[in-house]
């Protein structure tokens, strides 16, 4: 799964067992002018976003062969970023090359109010790897006419007609992931993984019909696949040399044939090989043959994520988005935070879930902090900042799993500036100093204790079938808060103490728990427009969590709401009653996967994630106008340059900073234009 950050690091880890987030925000703003002194981590901000940059420390301690290793790999993951815009949505490309063209070649009036509108426009594209936003799912809305588009194409001679002319300003595929209750969920969404026609139940029927070799260890089925009807036959189009992107995965199998040309050691070089025959073949039995090879090879200084992995975008959580992320251990923070795996038997040992859906033997779990070198497909812009893989619950309780933290994106967040907007939404001058104090080492235990304990925990009963089969279009949500409370457990807990992890336990215990409930019931409904629902996984996942225990903890004024000034504020009255409502949901959720109990998760996540209260929703957008930073942020990648000698061999690779956003994004679409056939 994939832990996501926008604005620091938050707490909430994408189905890739990863945490794709960015709730919370900077609070050490002592430090952050003078770390600004020497690198600027800010490029620019526009609409809702913020783009920052990220360093490469330890780059020039890497040998030439390992700073090849990451070269190769990220040219890798590169080659295959526009699989990234035609999963997300079928006109993607062609909207942007248009786009492009336009930008580059018009010699217009650029001082208008339209072209601003317009450029604006483009970079939240740009942004999005597609026409819908990147975390709301909702078509982006241009603040520019269709006739004024009309005649910027007419004017640089670009080419946009029909529909992918039309939906940019029509209410056609108005969400690119639809997860509503009671609708056909793939025919309402936009996303590009199913063709026309295809409903939930022709996908819920095609893949019934399937059965793996070994039902102890079941293929993923739809994970690198488009589900079309053909004269009404399904069929699926296969992502691999020959087949659908096969223009773009043969770019990619050339540069990591490249990268095991330099790998570190045997172990890297033979899961490098699969991958590549995974990429040739589309074969499923030769990606999990991969993932186990790659779990078990964890030695070196480099390490990678390539492929489709990410199955939020899919519905009905079959089909992973294309991602990549290239990374050099920490050996330092590493080994500071090694002891949590080393411990993850106690965890499992000691959580309050039912003995049956314990793990008796946590095997081969190993956790690092890594600096990322660079990312494409659906972790750029926009990127994790913990990722906890693979996916397959067989290959993690028998093989173990890898989890990452991502330590140069989360030091670049918590150095791009504070907005003021944790002081408007604290109860007092207490929760306010427990932030301050202890926020951010908060954030980076529950993002550990996330990614390495709460994914890697409990098992399914025997006879149980995978979340996405069992828990359907809620499996991703109700993962994402099952790992959240994991953390939320443990981190009110004297173990971290005593692990040495942390020098007073409740004081951390308290921060993380102030921020979670505060974000979960307000602050993070500054990123809905009034009168929406929640439908994103991750906010889902925060609101039923804090709403379940708010409504449990009633009786006994757990968390008490606050109104004072005709502001509202949720202030914690007894933190320990709310550890053990913390444990019991746990619980629940864990039986509630563990059984596959549809009927459960559906209760839960409607009757507690979904639906807003409007006078709160209302209130918090007008406390939140005052505050001018964007509540997403992203990152432009370092640029990674290649000094070539005589015999046309690399005798050096520098690292440099792109000149800003549009010039990296169409410096991408110029080199990586690897799927001419879809534009």
């Amino acid at each position: 799964m994939k832990l996501k950050s926008i604005v620091v690091i938050c707490l909430v880890m994408v189905f890739a067992w990863s945490c794709k987030d960015d709730s919370k925000e900077p609070v050490t703003e002592e430090n952050t002018e003078k770390q600004a002194e020497k690198f600027d981590y800010n490029v620019e901000q526009f609409a809702d976003i913020k783009i920052l940059r990220y360093q490469i420390p330890g780059w020039e301690n890497l040998s030439l062969k390992e700073q090849k290793l990451v070269y190769y790999l990220t040219e890798a993951g590169l080659a295959g970023r526009d699989i990234m815009w035609d999963q997300n949505y079928r006109h993607n490309l062609k909207i942007r090359k248009a786009l492009e063209n336009v930008y580059t070649n018009y010699a217009g009036d650029k001082n208008s109010e339209d072209w601003k509108a317009f450029e604006i426009y483009l970079k939240r594209v740009w942004f999005s790897n597609g026409i819908h936003h990147h975390y709301s799912n909702d078509k982006l809305k241009p603040e520019f006419s269709s006739g004024y588009l009309k005649e910027l194409l007419e004017a640089t001679n670009t080419t946009l007609a029909g529909e992918a002319f039309d939906v940019i300003f029509n209410d056609k595929d108005s969400k690119k992931v639809n997860q509503a209750k009671g609708v056909d969920n793939v025919a309402l969404s936009a996303v590009n993984f199913y063709g026309p026609n295809v409903t939930n139940a022709d996908v819920e029927q095609f893949y019934a019909a399937k059965t793996s070799p070994n039902p102890d260890k079941p293929l993923s089925y739809g994970l690198n696949s488009q589900l079309v009807k053909e004269n009404g036959v399904l069929k699926e189009r296969v992502y691999k040399s020959g087949g659908l992107y096969g223009s773009a995965i043969d770019e990619i199998v050339k540069w990591l044939e490249k990268a095991q040309g330099v790998a570190e050691n045997k172990a890297q070089g033979d899961a490098i090989g699969l991958l590549i025959e995974y990429y040739k073949t589309g074969d499923l039995q030769t990606w999990d043959d991969y993932n186990v090879a790659w779990t078990a090879a964890t030695k070196g200084n480099v390490d990678y994520i390539n492929s489709f992995i990410e199955v939020y975008n899919d519905p009905l959580g079959y089909r992973g988005s294309y991602e990549t992320i290239v990374q050099i251990n920490d050996f330092d923070m590493s080994e500071k935070m090694k002891v949590l795996s080393d411990n993850a038997q106690w965890f499992e040992d000691n959580s309050p879930l039912m003995d049956e859906h314990k793990k008796k033997n946590v095997v081969g779990v190993t956790y690092k902090v890594v600096t990322v070198a660079g990312e494409a497909g659906d972790a750029s812009p926009s990127t994790p900042i913990g990722v906890n893989l693979p996916n397959a619950n067989w290959i993690r309780k028998e093989v173990g799993s890898k989890s990452v933290s991502l330590g140069n994106i989360i030091n670049a967040y918590n150095n791009a500036g504070s907005t003021g907007r944790l002081k408007e939404f604290v109860h007092d001058e207490e929760e306010l100093k427990l932030e301050e104090e202890y926020g951010q080492l908060a954030d980076k235990l529950h993002t550990a204790l996330h990614e390495v304990i709460g994914h890697a925990s409990g098992q399914l009963n025997p006879g149980v079938g995978e979340t996405k089969e069992t828990l359907k279009n809620y499996a991703s949500t109700l993962e994402e808060g099952r790992a959240d409370l994991v953390g939320l457990y443990y981190l009110y807990d004297s173990k971290l103490q005593e692990l040495g992890l942390v020098d007073d336990w409740k004081s951390v215990g308290k921060a993380a728990y102030d921020g979670y409930i505060r974000n979960g019931l307000m602050t993070q409904l500054i990123r809905l427009n009034l009168g929406d629902d929640v439908e994103e996984a991750h906010m889902r996942n925060r609101q039923w969590v804090s709403a379940w225990v708010y409504e449990k903890g009633k009786a006994d004024n757990v968390i008490e709401k606050v109104t004072r000034d005709g502001k509202t504020y949720f202030n914690i009255n007894d933190y320990d009653k709310l550890h053990e409502l913390f444990g019991q949901l746990l619980r629940e959720t864990q039986r509630i996967k563990s059984e596959g109990d549809y009927a459960a998760v559906e209760a839960l996540v409607e009757g507690y994630g979904v639906k807003v209260d409007q006078e709160i929703h209302a209130e918090v957008l007008e406390r939140n106008k005052q505050f001018t930073s964007a509540p997403y942020s992203g990152f432009v990648n370092p640029v990674l340059v290649p000094e070539m000698g005589e015999n046309g061999e690399i005798t050096a690779i520098k690292v440099t900073q792109p000149d800003g956003f549009p010039e990296q994004m169409l410096a991408y679409s110029k080199k990586y234009n690897n799927l001419p056939e879809v534009n």
